[in-house]
C-alpha cells in the first residue's frame, strides 16, 4: 500500500466512499471512482429507493450537484455526505 502515496498521477483511479442521506435520514453508502460522473451515483440511488431521479435534488456542501461533475471536481473526500431532497414541484395550490 505504500506505493499509493508515491504515484500522485494515479489519483484519478482512486475510489472514495460517500454517504448519501435522504430526507428520512436513511443513509446509503457508495464506493465510486474519483472520476465517476455523479449522474451515475444519482441514478443508482434513485433505483435503490424506487424514486425517479428527476424528482430528486442532490446537494454537496449546500450546492446542487450536476450530473457531469465528478468527486474529484467537487473536491470530495472519504465519508463526505451528499444530501438528497425531493424536488418541490408545483406550488399553485
Amino acid at each position: 500500500m505504500a506505493n499509493k502515496d508515491s504515484k500522485p498521477e494515479g489519483e484519478g483511479n482512486e475510489y472514495i466512499k460517500l454517504k448519501v442521506v435522504g430526507q428520512d435520514s436513511n443513509e446509503i453508502h457508495f464506493r465510486v471512482k474519483m472520476t465517476t460522473q455523479m449522474g451515475k451515483l444519482k441514478k443508482s440511488y434513485s433505483e435503490r429507493v424506487g424514486v425517479p431521479v428527476a424528482s430528486l435534488r442532490f446537494l454537496f456542501d449546500g450546492r446542487r450537484i450536476n450530473d457531469e461533475e465528478t468527486p474529484k471536481a467537487l473536491e470530495m473526500e472519504n465519508d463526505d455526505v451528499i444530501e438528497v431532497y425531493q424536488e418541490q414541484l408545483g406550488g399553485n395550490h
